[in-house]
């Protein structure tokens, strides 16, 4: 699967510094892979199913699984998605985060 890269060329991102900080950020991503997850399930719906083509159970299924797949994977190559946005909201509410660090009030913060 190739780099999918959404937007201009982002900035590189510090490492987080702590244990709390890691886990954060892993639950950010999995948050917006469920929410990529609905997306593409709402989406999917809109495509009319019958016809000749219609693959059945089967199909359902698969692409199901599929949508899971890339749903898990896909935000961990977005730079500057929902899960980082909801990182940078929660991270100033850690236990030991530096004061101000994860409250910035930048032009491109806001949703």
């Amino acid at each position: 699967m190739s780099d999918i890269r959404v937007g201009a060329a982002p900035a590189p991102t510090p490492a987080p510094a702590s244990p709390e900080e890691i886990r954060l950020r892993k639950a950010a991503q999995q948050l917006e892979g469920v929410f990529v997850q609905q997306l593409f399930k709402a989406m999917r719906e809109t495509v009319p199913t019958d016809g000749m083509m219609d693959g059945g159970t089967g199909e359902e299924m698969f692409t199901g699984m599929m949508d899971e797949h890339i749903a898990a994977e896909l935000p961990a190559k977005w730079e500057h998605g929902l899960g980082a946005a909801v990182y940078r909201q929660l991270r100033g509410s850690l236990d030991g985060a530096q004061p101000g660090a994860g409250a910035t009030s930048g032009a491109g913060d806001s949703l």
